[in-house]
């Protein structure tokens, strides 16, 4: 912060002890496509004719390659932080710094957080984005993810840019100030790594992402607050994901009351085809019996 005119709060003299615990706190799933985007492209599901057993050994597998990787990876980023290659910036902070010093915020989100919600001057450029590609690898990868909570969180597949670092260095140089943010920020400190990599030597890091910015700390457009918009699928659908929680205790009964006449809808809208799948097999029973 020094080499930005402001001084560091406290928080940014937190140890790391401390700070690998607020990670763990994270989600797991934040940090697979993150550890596993090379192993991702090289991963087959291999199946044979007597049943499912091979493949999920392969799975496990690749479960256990992902935990090292995760593992691995936490590491190289506390390493980062310890030795001050990387700064730490709440997002408070980041909100005076911009303001003060006209630096521009690298957000690095997908396009589906981004759109949600975005910091007001922001340079958009994804580390990683919803893949859209139609190969049987990836249609299967989809299929996975969606059938392993992708259809309560509403996290889609993603998959890593390679055209990451030329795109940021496209468009800043390496002593430009870079403060890189992402929604939880462990995305945003994986891209920090690979910007150090590449020779950036001034790098800001946005602790706990745009999720743990509050709506007077960062000037933001877009039509939902910043602690929304990473959450998704059914979870978002029925107001059960941890910040519509605590968005529902600051608004009162009304903001809870939508989320329970959904909830109340989908019930009637289950057993509608609940009974509507009876009344099909009734029929379709007399149709035989005749």
């Amino acid at each position: 912060m020094e080499a930005l005119g402001i001084q560091f709060s406290p928080i940014n003299a937190l140890n790391l002890a401390q700070r690998a615990r607020n990670w763990n706190r994270l989600p797991v799933s934040a940090l697979v496509p993150i550890s596993a985007c090379s192993s991702f492209s090289n991963f087959k599901i291999r199946r044979n004719c007597r049943g499912g057993a091979k493949m999920q050994v392969v799975e496990e597998e690749y479960e256990v390659k992902q935990l090292r990787d995760m593992a691995a990876a936490r590491k190289r980023w506390e390493a980062l932080v310890r030795d001050g290659k990387v700064k730490v910036l709440t997002p408070r902070e980041a909100g005076y710094v911009i303001q003060l010093s006209n630096k521009t915020l690298v957000d690095v989100r997908p396009s589906t957080e981004r759109k949600k919600a975005w910091v007001k001057g922001s340079t958009w450029i994804p580390i990683f984005d919803v893949d859209e590609r139609l190969d049987a690898g990836t249609i299967s990868r989809k299929i996975t993810d969606f059938m392993m909570g992708g259809w309560w969180s509403g996290i889609p597949t993603l998959s890593y840019d390679k055209q990451f670092l030329s795109k940021v260095e496209e468009k800043f140089p390496k002593d430009t100030d870079l403060i890189v943010a992402c929604q939880k920020g462990l995305r945003s400190l994986a891209a920090c790594e690979l910007l150090h990599n590449a020779g950036y030597e001034n790098l800001f890091w946005v602790e706990g992402g745009l999720e743990a910015a509050e709506e007077e700390d960062l000037e933001r457009e877009g039509p939902q607050p910043f602690k929304l918009a990473g959450i998704g699928g059914l979870s978002e659908f029925l107001g059960w994901t941890d910040q519509q929680r605590a968005a529902a205790a600051k608004e009162g009964w009304g903001y809870r009351l939508v989320f329970s006449a959904r909830l109340v809808g989908l019930f009637l809208v289950v057993d509608a085809l609940f009974l509507g799948a009876q009344q099909v097999g009734h029929y379709l029973q007399d149709l035989r019996s005749n």
